[in-house]
């Protein structure tokens, strides 16, 4: 069948990368369902911006002119907007306010340039629409009602015509935790609720965007209304269809004898899970001996969700739709239904459950000796926990007797743990071992605490033994099947990685890249911080080849530095992300040369596909997935990570928000985090909570934002504030559906 790369690799090979719909069916020869194919793949590469359709079924391939740029369009309060481009690192494109009427925040579209190179344009076809449905706040009016959207960067409001307010019944809930919609009487009744709309009409040059009410969610403070209002906003998917749960519960809860008969039986071994408190699903299970040579067995056994998954069904396709599980702090939107998610997949103790099962044999140095992959059933011993693994090895006396058995199990693998992480840093690895913050509730669910998490060594050492599963796997996959997906981290960009130098000089420290030296690159151009500066880039003087190492050793020199913090985020931010591709381009964090993620198939589709084809290798019978599906599905997944970690992040911010509403007036110490020509961000030491002091509120002289210094100067008394002062503030003001917290400063 078709696939993606196939359709534009002939477009590619055709005079200056164009083809007609007509041409393409007579040379191609499809009939049938390919001809349906080839419409699908044609209408999806047009809407991601890889193909330009000047005119109905005319088709000129993007990458083949220099005119026309696709990607994700986000917009200013103001009505320009900004160009966010498909190919990393690339430059953003400026787009003037008068070509965006028609346009909403986030939706994909076709920018064209001024001229070849430039980096504005005028936007001219919107590809595909970011909001079907759009959550706000309901006002009434007798005249004509309408939503005011959560998220600001919706300009305008939408339209509900009347006949449209009130929502049908709505489905049946599925023990998600949602709150039930709320029914009333008349549209007047419905003035100032929460609501969700399906927009029946989109903006356009004359007229505004329309829709209906679909879901009435509740009232503003109501008790889990922003995880309802963040799941809309960011349109996760989070009903199983009717016949997605009849798919899972259909499945049966006994394994058949003759599917375990057929597996490798681990059960005798005492395999145990190692997870978190609060942690429902449990993919991933471990088992470490030694070896009479001295050196080491793991395994590393991950639940075969691709046993109750088949590529095809509903269940698959609903996964591949939602891509990952999104984890809020008081509850979770699954990937899978919690039939698989809990139950048949999850790895609980003291029941049988199938698995996709790597054994390595690794020497004392940490390199892998041989490997052995199969399909296994095992039965967990014990549901571990980070705390009581971390406590047990600290010499826990209550524990180690709880678990005396397992006990020389444990040493064993934090010995282990210890010799692979040796290696692995010994290789370049870059470890951020920064502190998470993590939510307490009180009894009535209301936030109570923000604390500090952070990793022990039960929490390393499974990390250090997915780390090497995941690295098996990807070899294996690399060297005996035709394509695969991979987890890559591409090399930094130069211009980052200089930013990033500079602010570190300011802290006495340096990537060790030589001396630098400034080079104009052309003019004027205006950026996403609505700033307009000079394009200048700053280069070494030694061609120095930027490498992880570079990013360790700086780590190891700032560790339990005061600093410390600041400079491992500056450096993150430096960093470009993590994505994955059917394209193996290494893993530069992790200096490896070949990484995949095989561990998490229960909460990640990715990891998923790579079971697919582990068994279709240790079957000899391929998956049916050819290189232009994954990199289709590389795409899709990278996106719905992107998306599950958005939500998560604004969840968070919201949490903090409505926190620090309890803590107006009050007054703590901060760090600054970034400065910009509007203010400082400020994040609090104690409390992981950051918020910004605006310029205009700075006392004491008259500041103005400094672009060649990165920093904010009074004109007179020479104050200046820059990355990484430490400052005392106050709460003034909570902005808690904008999730903003603003911050007053406290001279000294």
């Amino acid at each position: 069948m078709l696939d993606t790369l196939q359709l534009l690799d002939h477009i590619n090979r055709l005079p200056h990368g164009r083809a007609g719909y007509k041409q393409l069916v007579r040379e191609l020869g499809v009939k049938g369902e390919d001809r349906r194919e080839l419409d699908r793949l044609l209408e999806q590469l047009v809407q991601r911006g890889r193909l330009i359709e000047p005119r109905s079924g005319h088709y000129i391939l993007t990458d083949r002119q220099n005119e026309y740029v696709a990607g994700r369009l986000s917009l200013h309060r103001d009505g320009y907007g900004f160009l966010i481009r498909d190919q990393p690192g690339a430059e953003d494109i400026y787009v003037k306010a008068d070509s965006l009427a028609a346009a909403m925040n986030g939706d994909r579209v076709l920018v064209q340039l001024t001229r070849a190179g430039a980096t504005d344009g005028r936007l001219v076809r919107i590809l595909s629409r970011a909001h079907p449905e759009v959550v706000g706040q309901f006002r009434y009016h007798p005249r004509g009602s309408f939503v005011i959207p959560y998220d600001d960067k919706i300009r305008d409001h939408i339209s509900i015509p009347r006949g449209a307010e009130i929502p049908p019944p709505a489905p049946q809930q599925h023990r998600l935790g949602d709150v039930p919609s709320v029914e009333v009487a008349g549209a007047e009744e419905l003035d100032g609720a929460v609501v969700n709309v399906e927009l029946t009409q989109f903006p356009s040059n004359t007229e505004s965007a329309a829709g209906r009410v679909i879901e009435i969610l509740g009232w503003p403070g109501d008790f889990g209304i922003d995880v309802e209002i963040v799941i809309r906003k960011h349109h996760l998917p989070h009903r199983f269809p009717p016949e997605v749960l009849g798919e899972a519960e259909a499945i049966p809860a006994v394994l058949p004898a003759p599917e375990i008969a057929r597996r490798r039986d681990f059960r005798p071994l005492d395999i145990v899970t190692i997870d978190g408190e609060t942690a429902r699903d449990f993919d991933d299970a471990v088992w470490v001996e030694r070896l009479p040579s001295g050196h080491f067995q793991l395994q590393v056994h991950i639940a075969d969700v691709a046993h109750y998954v088949p590529q095809g069904s509903t269940l698959d396709r609903e996964a591949r739709l939602r891509g990952t599980s999104v984890y809020f702090p008081d509850r979770a939107v699954p990937m899978l239904p919690y039939e698989l998610s809990t139950g048949l997949c999850s790895l609980n103790p003291q029941v049988d459950r199938l698995v996709l099962s790597v054994v390595l044999e690794l020497d004392r140095q940490g390199d892998v000796v041989s490997t052995d992959f199969s399909e296994g059933v095992i039965r967990s011993a014990e549901r571990m926990t980070y705390t009581d693994v971390n406590l047990l090895l600290e010499g826990d006396a209550g524990l180690r007797q709880r678990y005396a058995a397992l006990v020389p199990r444990f040493e064993t693998m934090a010995e282990l743990a210890e010799i692979l992480n040796r290696r692995r840093h010994k290789r370049g690895s870059i470890d951020f071992d920064l502190p998470e913050p993590v939510i307490e509730f009180d009894e009535q669910g209301l936030v109570k605490s923000i604390v500090r998490s952070e990793r022990n060594q039960a929490h390393r050492l499974i990390e250090e033994f997915m780390l090497t599963a995941n690295e098996a796997v990807a070899t294996l996959l690399e060297q005996k099947v035709e394509a695969s997906i991979y987890r890559i981290h591409e090399k930094p960009d130069p211009k980052r990685v200089m930013d990033f130098e500079q602010l570190a000089t300011t802290f006495g420290y340096s990537l060790g890249l030589g001396p630098l030296r400034a080079r104009d690159l052309g003019p004027t151009v205006r950026h996403r911080d609505h700033s307009k500066t000079r394009r200048a880039i700053v280069v070494p003087d030694t061609d120095v080849p930027i490498t992880s190492r570079h990013y360790q050793k700086l780590i190891a020199r700032i560790a339990g530095k005061p600093e410390e913090r600041i400079l491992s985020y500056l450096m993150l931010r430096s960093l470009k992300q993590a994505r994955y591709s059917e394209e193996n381009a290494g893993h530069f964090a992790l200096a490896s040369g070949c990484y995949t993620h095989f561990t998490s198939p229960i909460r990640r589709y990715p990891d998923l596909i790579v079971h697919r084809l582990l068994k279709g290798y240790l079957h000899n019978s391929p998956a049916r997935l050819t290189e232009g599906h994954l990199h289709t599905i590389a795409e899709e997944c990278s996106f719905t990570e992107r998306r599950a970690a958005d939500a998560e992040r604004e969840l968070m911010d919201w949490k903090k928000a409505r926190f620090m509403e309890e803590h107006l007036g009050d007054e703590f110490e901060g760090i600054v985090v970034n400065v910009m020509r509007f203010g400082l961000f400020v994040e609090l030491l104690d409390l992981f909570i950051e918020g910004l002091v605006p310029i205009e509120t700075l006392t004491g002289d008259r500041y103005t934002w400094r672009e060649n210094q990165r920093a904010i100067i009074g004109d007179r008394k020479k104050r200046k504030f820059s990355v990484g002062d430490r400052l005392r503030v106050r709460v003034d003001r909570v902005e808690a559906d904008r999730h903003r917290v603003l911050f007053s400063w406290l001279p000294e």
